[in-house]
């Protein structure tokens, strides 16, 4: 089968068609015909970790070194990249109960990754279900990412009718979801994104756009009682005057000086800082599918790209330009 493998830390270019062997399924696993990835800021990162410093890597140094270990110190360990997929149940195995042949499911691989390649293996039992009906694999394949992170983060405050909220980079895969997921919620939704994706955000379903570039985070007025900033681009100190009383500071990212921000506020009380990490199951997954298929999460697709492209797909990433998903196809 073919897959795009990298041997190398670097730019796009170290990504490579290769011929590879096509994985078996074991007893609990399913072999998926993988028919579109999604490209998201994890793939980036991986691929160039070698250059990541502590410092600019987004969560605490502890955290660096224990990634820098599992992706590989001087060469990658995970030569396939791809954490989303979307496909097509080539075979089971003897134990699988769930899935048979010609199923078309969606989900997510985490740090293993290895989707950009034609075929996966996939425990029965892991992150993957049955893709949602009124999806095409490039708008599935595009969801579990960001779903998974906003729903869980999500659960740490209080939403819901009346609720005002603010996001922090509503434009990635996770600001995306958490726009669309707060205003299911019924919460009054307030983006900032880049100028070029403002009309992004606001198909998204946002109430109110903030594009950074112009203007302040206070733009659109009044209090929030959620700020969500996705990745770390702005300050508890920068933020605490836009929050209500008891207002709520969530960082999706985050380094040591919130973690003590955090213990600090939840011993005060009011305005709290809130450092999580997403903790994803099957059953969120489950619940993700659900949401799509009632139209309440949609993917909002810019490029799309083939499998022998894929360097191409993460230059364009990495411009900044795009609107949208960014996909890679393989069938």
């Amino acid at each position: 089968m073919r897959a795009i493998v990298y041997t190398h830390y670097g730019p796009p270019d170290v990504l490579q068609l290769k011929e590879v062997p096509t994985p078996t399924p074991q007893n609990n696993e399913i072999l998926v015909r993988v028919h579109a990835n999604a490209i998201n800021y994890g793939d980036l990162l991986a691929r160039n970790f070698g250059a990541v410093t502590p410092a600019a890597f987004n969560m605490p140094g502890p955290l660096w070194l224990l990634a820098r270990i599992a992706f590989g110190w001087r060469t990658p360990r995970v030569t396939t990249l791809g954490s989303e997929f979307a496909g097509e149940v080539a075979a089971v195995g003897t134990a699988v109960e769930r899935f048979k042949p010609g199923d078309q499911v969606f989900g997510y691989l985490g740090q293993k990754m290895g989707a950009n390649a034609e075929y996966i293996c996939v425990p029965e039992g892991g992150m993957v279900t049955h893709k949602p009906a009124t999806m095409s694999y490039a708008e599935a394949a595009a969801v579990p990412y960001g779903a998974l992170t906003a729903m869980t983060l999500l659960r740490k405050v209080q939403l819901g009718p009346g609720r005002r909220v603010l996001i922090i980079g509503a434009s990635g895969g996770i600001g995306a979801a958490a726009v669309q997921l707060a205003r299911h919620a019924g919460a009054e939704v307030t983006g900032v994104c880049g100028t070029q994706r403002v009309a992004f955000v606001r198909e998204l379903g946002a109430d109110h756009v903030i594009d950074y570039t112009r203007d302040a985070l206070g733009a659109a007025g009044g209090a929030y009682d959620v700020i969500v900033d996705i990745l770390g681009r702005s300050s508890f100190a920068a933020c605490r005057e836009l929050l209500t009383p008891d207002g709520c500071y969530l960082r999706v990212s985050f380094k040591l000086r919130e973690l003590l921000q955090m213990a600090w506020t939840s011993r005060r009380g009011g305005r709290r800082v809130i450092c999580a990490f997403s903790n994803e199951t099957p059953a969120d997954l489950e619940a993700v599918r659900q949401l799509a298929e009632a139209g309440v999460i949609r993917s909002l697709i810019d490029r799309r790209y083939p499998l022998e492209q894929t360097a191409e797909a993460h230059r364009y990433l990495e411009s900044g330009a795009r609107r949208g998903s960014v996909v890679v196809e393989s069938a």
